[in-house]
């Protein structure tokens, strides 16, 4: 839907200007809080979300964090009917190469006349004031329409919802392996070991979202290319640090599944 202004009005009466809904970006990672998101903001219909902003690590050619191969963010950007907008980042990468990229981006964003970004964040204070800080005298408002609702009840509508996502990468020390590759359902929920939040925002898992309401297309590929790669999984360790893996170069006795591979 653009984003022009258009005109209602009944036979007869005056013919009333309806204004442009102000654009927004979503910040994108591939998983089910960014997707959720996005589902919570079109509902309320403020927004027109003209893009999908996603940092991917060039070295690997994988969403940032995540670990979701490029193929699989591109078929979620195109179920969406949102221009993939990536901010390509070396790996390790300084903090200082991170806030540049993402400087030029919303500098692109803004001569495009896109005034909000929405973000998926749930708890994590220090998180939503970086992003304030960041964003302020930029033009770019961060909005957070997840913000303080509790993570439970909060999981449950997302199933609930018809998201179908996939536990993508894990913290080997706040959860087993065994964890990576199943699908984020009632069962992973009742399964988690104490203390691990039940949407991973303290970072105990990440997410690979592969259908749901967000997705116009009944089928989006998401599923099917997703099998094909093989994207499952990049076992995070708790120090921030990627596992070797085989999908990455390396060599380790890791697990790989397959998404719904029990």
């Amino acid at each position: 839907m653009n984003s022009e202004a258009t005109t209602e009005g009944a036979p007869g009466s005056a013919v009333q200007l309806t204004p442009p809904r102000p654009k927004a970006l979503i910040s994108w990672s591939s998983g089910k809080d960014g997707a959720f998101a996005l589902h919570e903001v079109r509902r309320a219909g403020e927004f027109d979300i003209v893009g999908a902003l996603t940092t991917v690590t060039e070295t690997f050619g994988r969403v940032s964090i995540h670990g979701v191969r490029q193929e699989i963010l591109q078929a979620q950007c195109e179920a969406a009917g949102l221009p993939p907008r990536i901010v390509p980042i070396p790996y390790p990468c300084p903090n200082a190469i991170y806030e540049a990229r993402m400087g030029q981006a919303i500098a692109k964003a803004v001569q495009e006349g896109i005034t909000h970004i929405i973000f998926g964040d749930l708890f994590l204070a220090d998180i939503k004031a970086y992003r304030e800080q960041k964003l302020a005298g930029t033009g770019i408002t961060p909005v957070f329409p997840l913000w303080q609702r509790p993570t439970l009840p909060l999981a449950h509508a997302m199933i609930a919802s018809g998201m179908e996502a996939y536990v993508a990468t894990v913290d080997l020390k706040k959860m087993p392996a065994e964890f990576a590759g199943r699908k984020f359902d009632s069962h992973l929920l009742a399964d988690l070991p104490d203390g691990v939040d039940p949407c991973g925002e303290n970072g105990e898992f990440h997410t690979c979202v592969v259908a749901g309401p967000v997705f116009f297309a009944p089928d989006s590929g998401c599923r099917r290319r997703a099998r094909r790669t093989r994207w499952i999984c990049v076992l995070r360790s708790g120090d921030g640090k990627l596992n070797p893996c085989p999908l990455l170069g390396g060599s380790a006795n890791i697990k790989r599944r397959s998404v719904g591979e029990a």
